[in-house]
């Protein structure tokens, strides 16, 4: 069934609660108004990919608006090179905030004038105790806290104290701004949390304007009523932090209501956990730090800018994104289903081409030393549209090593002595002879092809069961390949408490074949395509990798699923 927003087929209980709120008019003349709102102190990873497609997604099919705002409150970690490399991801992803691109740090001021009003109210106070202090009066979950010795100041005193914070009268960590709420309080957030903290450091884009910085918690709720933000969307973490959201909601609208255009409103959804990864933008932090990977790009990352590198495509990661789906559960995701989709989106999209990793030398006796002859092979099985290509066929080919043994099982359909295959769109071809070095290692095949078995003209009348790829050694172009696997040996990373994370790093998770011998028309391919290398797997022609004009491909996914069978949706 259609309803007049366009949303139909879609059924997760955001969805839901969203038509709701339309069908009661809660949201009065406010249309549905969502954002992402990243903090710059690291790449964005997959698990934020579907936070930014559900907030994107519900004002695209509600006809509202989307903001990107980044919380930018701890000039300690945030740098502009994650602003841009945050803005590039989104971009790519194919969401669109038109001109609503904001900063926390766009607010600094009227922040302040609120946090000032809220000590008018007596609502806030300036209180003395370090980060240790704050933490042991704060109680437990058993027991109530203890209220701050400071937390009776007057209201002048503690204006004059917080003006004395903002002019940077005070050490980093000397006195912090706290809400006065309630000590006895079953949730500890409410126990009269921090809501602004001394930090002597320059910011990416105020420079030293600031010496006082919002805490997260009064700064996030704060920022959703500026914009106008309906539904404010985050994951799960934050379900015991919603009362502390209100508080802050409430506040704004009794103290600043000239500043407030809507009273906005929390909601949880379950983040994304995936298998053989880790998600803690800290723990990737390190892997970067601690150069078990080239970078936040690196392929074998979870992060958006790791996976654009490795070759995935943005309507994979959709595609992945509506299969996990919506919930408040809790749960892992098995790596599977984003292979699949990945392979999915590309097995109708990405031209063959052929290319041998592990090569052994053909050498076909009965073939003229001088011949090339070119045979035809389509771009993309079934696609008629996407045309053909004609590949060069001489004497001396190369083939896979794993494509012949010399002992092979009963089901081996490939080359071994004095046994047929066929070399794809070629001939068939029967291995006479095996040539070795000094050392016994395989460094030659001595074959004859049958000339009655042209593909598409075979009169032969043989049934050839195997059918393996190759390349001529006279016409073939040299590339690089970078086989990449998943970082992890085990499915979850962080659930051994007695070792480390990166005890469980997969040595073979990048293996480098130099000098690949590729079929001529990769030369002609250009830098961000992606193709399937037959019988192999999907590759992508990595710009960057590229820079030094070797062609470098990555491996993107394996033709078949290596870790669990997947049900097509």
């Amino acid at each position: 069934m259609t309803d007049k927003n366009g949303t139909e087929g879609k059924s997760n209980f955001i969805y839901s609660m969203i038509r709701e709120d339309l069908a009661k008019s809660t949201l009065g003349d406010n249309p549905v108004h969502t954002r992402f709102p990243p903090e710059p102190n690291g790449y964005l990873h997959i698990g934020h990919a579907k936070a930014i497609l559900l907030n994107y997604f519900i004002a695209r099919d509600f006809h509202g608006k989307f903001n990107l705002r980044f919380d930018d409150t701890n000039p300690i970690k945030e740098e502009q090179e994650f602003v841009d490399s945050i803005i590039e991801d989104i971009r790519w992803l194919g969401a669109d905030w038109e001109d609503r691109l904001f900063f926390s740090s766009d607010y600094f001021e009227v922040k302040y004038q609120f946090a000032c009003r809220l000590i008018e109210a007596g609502r806030a106070y300036i209180c003395d105790l370090n980060q240790e202090e704050i933490k042991e009066y704060r109680g437990t979950l058993t027991e109530p806290g203890t209220e701050s010795p400071y937390r009776n100041r007057s209201v002048e005193e503690n204006l004059e104290l917080f003006e004395g914070m903002r002019k940077g009268e005070f050490p980093t960590g000397s006195r912090v701004l706290r809400a006065k709420i309630d000590m006895a309080s079953g949730n500890l957030n409410m126990r009269d949390p921090v809501i602004y903290r001394i930090l002597h450091a320059d910011h990416h884009r105020t420079g030293d304007k600031w010496c006082i910085y919002p805490m997260y918690d009064f700064d996030h709720p704060f920022s959703d009523c500026l914009e106008g933000i309906t539904h404010s969307l985050c994951s799960i973490e934050y379900s015991d932090h919603r009362p502390l959201y209100d508080w802050i909601v409430d506040r704004a609208v009794e103290l600043v209501p000239e500043v407030v255009k809507y009273r906005s409103r929390q909601t949880e959804f379950a983040r994304l956990n995936m298998t053989h990864t880790v998600m803690s933008k800290r723990k990737l932090r390190r892997l970067v730090e601690e150069k078990y990977v080239s970078g936040w790009d690196d392929p074998r990352m979870p992060t958006i800018a790791g996976l654009r590198r490795r070759g995935v495509t943005p309507q994979a990661i959709a595609d992945f994104q509506e299969r996990v789906g919506v919930s408040r559960a809790e749960s892992t995701v098995d790596l599977a289903l984003l292979e699949h989709c990945i392979r999915q989106e590309l097995e109708n999209t990405a031209p063959r081409l052929m290319a041998v990793l592990d090569p052994v030398r053909v050498v076909i006796t009965n073939w003229p030393e001088d011949k090339t002859e070119m045979c035809e092979m389509e771009n993309l099985p079934g696609n008629d549209s996407a045309g053909k290509r004609e590949v060069p066929f001489s004497r001396e080919i190369y083939i896979e090593r794993e494509d012949f043994m010399e002992d092979p099982p009963k089901k081996f359909h490939r080359l071994s002595p004095g046994k047929e295959v066929r070399l794809k769109g070629a001939y068939v071809i029967c291995c006479e002879e095996v040539i070795r070095d000094n050392e016994g290692n395989i460094i030659e095949l001595r074959c004859t092809y049958d000339p009655l078995t042209r593909s598409g003209s075979d009169t032969s009348g043989k049934k050839i069961k195997g059918v393996i790829h190759w390349v001529s050694v006279q016409h073939a172009a040299t590339i690089k390949v970078n086989l990449y696997d998943t970082l992890f040996t085990v499915e979850n990373p962080e659930e051994d408490s007695e070792q480390d994370f990166t005890s469980h790093i997969n040595p073979q998770s990048l293996i480098v074949c130099e000098n690949v011998p590729a079929e001529p028309a990769v030369a002609e391919a250009k830098p961000g395509s992606r193709f399937q290398f037959l019988r192999k797997a999907y590759f992508y022609f990595d710009p960057k990798a590229s820079a030094d004009g070797q062609p470098v491909f990555n491996r993107i996914v394996q033709l078949k699923d290596s870790w669990a069978k997947i049900k097509k949706k």
